[in-house]
């Protein structure tokens, strides 16, 4: 929200008010609170107003620094809370110096002056951002305005925020360096670094071309080195250097403002101080990193025209993991009813128990509404499972499907009986689940524990996800669960995986996929998929083999469609040879894939990673939003054009294409055209990336005739490359070190054969007994 006028005036029907002075500091043991009046208090006659506000510096967490805003602490206590983990036997260290109050966590410091109101965060001796005048804020919306806004609302979607009667706001308002660029807030699909925006947290289904998002998260990071969440699922807006230039401001309806200030010593620990208190990414199965082939939505289809998909693939050789049943597995106009459409599918177990005796994992497409026409509806409405409406009734629209009503996940008993249906799917085979939808959350409506609805409309998706996610994981155990989700919001990454929505069939809307998920592994979130070709028309046969390499170089590889099959053949027959080639490459980098995965889970950085994760020390990497780091040691660069061509960066050293082996010295772009069999794929100098021994399922023996290749080994450094097994198990380290011409490679015990290499050089195969060594010549 902006609330300036320029520099000297704030917009007319707006009293604004800034906390001026720091009038009363008083330490604990583990926090620092500030009576902080919005006047500077010159006698004691200015003391019988306000407004006042009582700040509270804390921390929970190494490296993480709390802030608790309040200006009337009477409000209801109704609002949804994010599900944070906090230590609240943590023991920050707290100084008295002259001039200011300090509290230290870990290396991450605020300094809060003793006077004018001054308040100042730093990593070690770095200054990251901080406030002084005019920074914290109550803003209140006179009535005059308030009536106005109201009577010249155009609210007519349920969904949308509501022009309500709440008119006080909280705003926190920190500097900006010069250069500082700002990233995040979620799955934002507008240009890649923030700078110049206004920001909303608002859950909406706007496809991937728009400033709407399907997954919002109130949080966001910097160049700098630090990142900053707040914790409200309200809608939280932020203006990034758009209403004053050199700050970010985000403000929260009504009168608690809370956030925490992280630090770290780079983007990655950032990101793993800011996981540990919202939650790690779940690992999800090995299986499904492996190749997804879905019937598309209104396509017509059924048994038949599902066997010949997976009969066409298995004929033409291209490995495939996962078959998913989009929405009308089940019958039009009962979505969800959770049964089969008997018509289409006559025998569910026995079709289910064919597809998965020829390997196959099972997907079906759920959401959280349930039609009028659905057998489920007359129970959940009789249980009292679903929204209400203000009057008692039940909450309903012909928004997706008619007369549909909300499953209440606040009502633990509605959770209970939506498990229990999904619990049999599981029995009959079913794997996975699609949880569709989420984000058209009504907003005048009242939930079973009361929540404040305008809240939930956010919070809504954790809930839904967590409920299905639970299905799985407590039917099938513990890193063996995945979904595939579409709205999220903080916290939301514990139950992966996401994909982008939906897109359509062209460069940009790829171009903006890519963004989309860069900006949401930058919010915490580890895994990122998206519709290979589009969701969206259907795409000429060029830019499905782009898409395809693209797709099957990011973290979960998914075709999937609306009107149209995504079938290869039915492109061209050089369609089928690309993602041939691309799946049978992710499946043999797997050992390397599922390594970067547990180092995800366990963590907390992303797969997929805009460049400035790794290399922030690099001014060009700033703005890079057209390539990404595949894990630790690998540089992708999708081709968004018909003619073939990728500009893309690459960082300090000598990488090498893993495809073609072709050798990039850094520090410099390159442009150049690439055939639909290759695209710009960099193994990082220095780094070993192990190679499976794969065949057609992504769940082998990761250790078993494995090639480790080490690319540009640099003298003396030591280099590490880890090997799980499926369950998530560490089964064998190799390592290496140059020392001069030589380099020598030793490995833990292991009576499993595998072959190590230079790259460039030829392969040792090694047959080992026990733990090891060898020597490698130059």
């Amino acid at each position: 929200m902006k609330f300036a006028d320029g520099f000297w005036l704030n917009k007319r029907g707006y009293e604004v008010n800034y906390a001026s002075q720091a009038y009363e500091i008083t330490a604990g043991k583990n926090s620092i609170n500030v009576l902080a009046p919005t006047n500077y208090i010159q006698n004691r006659g200015m003391t019988l107003g306000g407004p006042v506000l009582d700040v509270t510096f804390s921390s929970t967490q190494k490296d993480v620094i709390k802030v608790t805003i309040d200006h009337y602490k009477g409000t209801l206590d109704n609002m949804p809370q994010f599900e944070l983990t906090e230590d609240h036997s943590y023991t920050p260290t707290i100084k008295e110096e002259a001039e200011y109050w300090e509290l230290i966590s870990g290396d991450t410091r605020v300094t809060i002056g003793k006077w004018n109101w001054n308040i100042q965060y730093y990593y070690k001796d770095k200054k990251l951002t901080g406030g002084s005048w005019r920074a914290t804020t109550v803003i209140n919306e006179n009535q005059f305005r308030v009536s106005s806004r109201l009577a010249h609302s155009q609210d007519d979607t349920f969904w949308s925020y509501p022009q309500d009667e709440r008119s006080t706001y909280m705003r926190e308002q920190l500097t900006l360096s010069v250069g500082e660029n700002i990233y995040g807030f979620g799955e934002k699909f507008t240009t890649f670094v923030k700078n110049g925006q206004s920001v909303e947290t608002w859950n909406s289904d706007g496809g991937t071309c728009s400033e709407q998002s399907y997954k919002c998260i109130p949080f966001y990071v910097s160049s700098r080195g630090y990142g900053v969440f707040v914790n409200s699922s309200d809608k939280v807006s932020y203006e990034v250097a758009s209403d004053t230039v050199s700050k970010v401001s985000f403000t929260v309806p009504g009168e608690h403002l809370e956030y925490f200030m992280i630090g770290g010593e780079n983007l990655q620990e950032v990101l793993s101080n800011y996981t540990s208190l919202t939650g790690k990414p779940a690992l999800p199965p090995a299986y499904t990193f492996g190749l997804w082939l879905t019937t598309s939505f209104t396509t017509k289809y059924d048994e038949e025209t599902v066997t010949s998909f997976i009969d066409g693939m298995a004929e033409r050789d291209i490995p495939l993991q996962v078959f998913h049943f989009d929405c009308f597995w089940m019958k039009e106009f009962e979505w969800c009813n959770f049964e089969w459409d008997k018509r289409q599918f006559p025998d569910p177990p026995a079709m289910l128990k064919r597809l998965k005796d020829r390997g196959l994992e099972i997907c079906v497409w759920i959401n959280p509404y349930i039609a009028q026409r659905s057998k489920l509806f007359d129970e959940g409405k009789e249980n009292g499972y679903f929204i209400k409406n203000p009057d008692g009734s039940v909450f309903q629209c012909d928004m997706w499907q008619p007369g549909m009503a909300l499953v209440d996940f606040t009502n633990p008993a509605a959770c209970e009986w939506y498990a229990s249906k999904l619990k049999a799917l599981c029995e009959m085979g079913v794997d996975a689940f699609k949880t569709d939808f989420g984000e058209r959350i009504p907003t005048k409506v009242k939930y079973y524990d009361g929540s404040d609805p305008i809240a939930m409309h956010n919070y809504y998706t954790y809930l839904y996800n967590k409920t299905v996610f639970n299905v799985l994981k407590e039917y099938y155990g513990e890193n063996k669960a995945c979904l595939f989700a579409r709205s999220a919001t903080a916290g939301g990454q514990q139950f992966p995986v996401h994909w982008g929505g939906d897109c359509s069939a062209e460069y940009t809307s790829m171009a903006e996929t890519l963004r989309g998920g860069l900006s949401l592994c930058l919010s915490g979130f580890g895994y990122f998929s998206h519709d290979m070709s589009g969701f969206e028309a259907t795409a000429t046969p060029d830019i499905y083999k782009r898409w395809a390499a693209f797709g099957l170089f990011s973290s979960h590889s998914r075709l999937h469609g609306n009107s149209s099959y995504r079938v290869p053949w039915l492109f061209d027959e050089e369609s089928v040879d690309v993602l041939r080639f691309f799946t049978k490459l992710k499946g043999k980098l797997m050992p390397y894939i599922w390594s970067q995965a547990v180092k995800t889970s366990t963590v907390g950085v992303p797969m997929m990673r805009a460049m400035v994760i790794d290399y922030a020390d690099d001014p060009v990497c700033l703005n890079l939003d057209r390539q990404y780091m595949f894990g630790d040691n690998i540089l992708i660069a999708p081709i968004f054009n018909d003619e073939g061509t990728a500009e893309f960066y690459v960082p300090a050293g000598k990488w090498t294409d893993i495809i073609s082996g072709k050798q990039y010295e850094g520090g410099k772009f390159y442009n150049e055209k690439f055939d639909y069999f290759s695209l710009p794929c960099l193994a990082k100098p220095n780094s070993i990336i192990a190679y499976g021994n794969f065949e057609k399922n992504f769940e082998y023996d990761y250790l078993k005739d494995t090639e480790f290749v080490i690319y540009e080994p640099e003298e003396g450094k030591s280099i590490e490359c880890n090997i799980y097994d499926t369950d998530a198990k560490k089964v064998f380290t190799l390592t290496a070190v140059r020392n001069g011409g030589k380099v020598e490679v030793s490995y833990t015990d292991t009576t499993t054969p595998f072959k190590v290499k230079v790259s460039g050089k030829d392969a040792v195969e090694v047959k080992p007994t026990s733990a090891g060594k060898i020597i490698i010549d130059l």
